[in-house]
């Protein structure tokens, strides 16, 4: 009987492969790092049924820079930030140009708005195309009746494993796509369809006169100078 966690049953095949790749890494580097076979890295990205013990679970989790509980999907139902402050930790400030590139082309964020019955922070699908964020929304939603008011706009990422992330924010005027046919087009070069559902046909798209960025930087960690 393997002695894993229930919840490595699951997705840790993906959840592998994610994080091996966000590392740069092969199969046959994770392996090295993990005192393992390539064949059996290949099997567990591979094979949803596959449970490896507690004992491989471990060097495999520091083979890839986290923790059983980001790789077994054991914290997904809790919020970020768990974990105790790292020693010398030190925020910096991003350019525009280093905000924009964490952003990347699509991802989740979150908006924050006044609406009727006052301030709003929603999460929601986006795009970045030009310089703008588009969003799909429904028509009678407290985004969708921002039209042509200031909104905030945040996007993150934590790192549980080494207690560090990024922020993004962006502040501009959003504005309904009026013309059904550019948002057609919008809607089309969209990454993906809101997670959320359907119903949400209704393109925004904020046009940021503000970007800024901060980072927690952690010396020692992989990926930070210190």
């Amino acid at each position: 009987m393997s002695s894993s966690p229930p919840s490595a049953r699951g997705d840790i095949g993906r959840r592998v492969a994610t994080r091996r790749k966000q590392l740069g890494l092969s199969r046959q580097d994770v392996a090295l790092r993990a005192a393992a076979a390539p064949g059996y890295i290949e099997y567990v990205e591979e094979h949803s049924s596959a449970a490896p013990g507690i004992g491989f679970l471990l060097r495999l989790a520091n083979a890839l820079e986290t923790t059983v509980g980001e790789l077994t999907g054991g914290t997904e139902d809790l919020p970020a930030g768990l974990t105790r402050a790292a020693p010398q930790a030190q925020m910096v400030e991003l350019d525009e140009s280093e905000s924009w590139t964490l952003l990347g082309d699509h991802g989740v964020g979150r908006v924050a708005l006044v609406g009727g019955d006052g301030p709003v922070v929603l999460p929601l699908n986006y795009q970045v195309l030009d310089g703008e964020v588009v969003f799909s929304t429904a028509e009678h939603s407290p985004l969708a009746a921002a039209d042509g008011t200031d909104i905030a706009f945040e996007a993150d990422h934590i790192d549980d494993a080494f207690s560090r992330g990024w922020s993004v924010l962006l502040v501009g005027s959003v504005h309904a796509v009026a013309d059904e046919e550019a948002a057609r087009r919008l809607r089309a070069a969209a990454y993906s369809t809101p997670w959320a559902g359907e119903g949400r046909e209704h393109v925004m798209v904020l046009s940021p006169r503000r970007v800024t960025g901060r980072r927690i930087v952690v010396p020692g960690a992989p990926g930070d100078d210190g």
